[in-house]
């Protein structure tokens, strides 16, 4: 069962959430993400949060879970509520933009919910992100911008092929190297690596 989850971080484009909501079984805004999903003229089945960002007014055909809850944001109520109806896929947008620090709270809500899921991917105007294991494998156009950042602070011996600037058992580490800005010169990409949370961007 797949999910869209929309939080309250930069606007989406309209036609790329439509697409994949005509995937989805679920849609679920995470607090103001419901005031954004009203002004695409597209509405939620969930509006779900502390509601500190949305204002109930009594004509939401939609159920509404308010959770006051302070130890947790409003994409991990989110996400906890997916859990419980079974969701196995997850999209989600809005998590980035506009605060940096609500930005990095949701990518470390990423990687705390990640292996609860099959897939959880972010997705913005700018890129697609996802959490990848090792060996990791994927085709993509030649050309495309990949940016590989170590989530967790460290990811050790990765090494990647089919990119401009490969790897060969390197060490990516935050404050000393990452992978950004990297492009591929391959239709297929693989990246392996021993331990560590990789972040692999796909630049749009």
């Amino acid at each position: 069962m797949k999910s869209v989850i929309l939080c309250d971080g930069e606007h989406p484009e309209k036609n790329q959430l439509q697409n994949d909501l005509k995937q989805a079984s679920l849609f679920i805004a995470a607090d103001g993400g419901a005031q954004i999903a009203i002004q695409l003229n597209l509405y939620p089945d969930i509006i779900i949060g502390d509601l500190d960002s949305y204002e109930v007014t009594g004509e939401e055909e939609c159920e509404i879970i308010h959770d006051p809850d302070q130890e947790t944001n409003d994409l991990e109520k989110a996400l906890k509520f997916a859990l419980t109806k079974s969701v196995t896929d997850v999209i989600v947008y809005g998590a980035t933009g506009k605060r940096v620090d609500h930005t990095l709270k949701n990518l470390s809500v990423l990687l705390q919910f990640d292996s609860e899921f099959r897939s959880i991917v972010f997705k913005d105007r700018y890129s697609v992100m996802s959490i990848v294991k090792s060996p990791f494998r994927k085709a993509l156009p030649i050309g495309t911008s990949v940016s590989l950042f170590p989530l967790s602070g460290k990811v050790k011996k990765i090494t990647t092929s089919g990119l401009q600037y490969p790897l060969k058992e390197g060490v990516l580490e935050n404050g000393k190297m990452d992978g950004t800005s990297n492009r591929t010169v391959k239709k297929i990409i693989e990246i392996v690596f021993e331990k560590g949370d990789l972040l692999l961007l796909i630049n749009l």
